[in-house]
């Protein structure tokens, strides 16, 4: 799996306010075999697409809406279309073929 920002984080300059406040977008590309799926989730800047996605998951730990225990993946411990339809408020995902 990849995931890559628009602009490298390096480059990245503060606002007034502090953080770097740019659109962020992680494109995963998941293979499996001869099948590869890939997403595109894009978000306003960085901090409002991982806060929410951290927030989320802890919830999700805290209330046992998991299916594994231990060290295993995101997707392995949590319902990956359930989960991404929580952060829809959030991120915008576009499944690519």
């Amino acid at each position: 799996m990849t995931c890559r920002l628009p602009t490298p984080p390096h480059r990245l300059r503060p606002t007034s306010a502090g953080g770097p406040r740019r659109p962020s977008s992680f494109d995963a590309v998941v293979r499996s075999g001869g099948v590869e799926r890939r997403a595109v989730a894009r978000g306003r800047d960085i901090y409002a697409v991982t806060a929410p996605l951290a927030v989320e998951a802890v919830d999700r730990i805290l209330t046992g809406r998991t299916r594994t225990a231990g060290v295993a993946s995101a997707g392995a411990v949590f319902d990956a279309p359930g989960f991404l339809r929580a952060l829809s408020p959030h991120i915008t995902l576009d499944p690519r073929p």
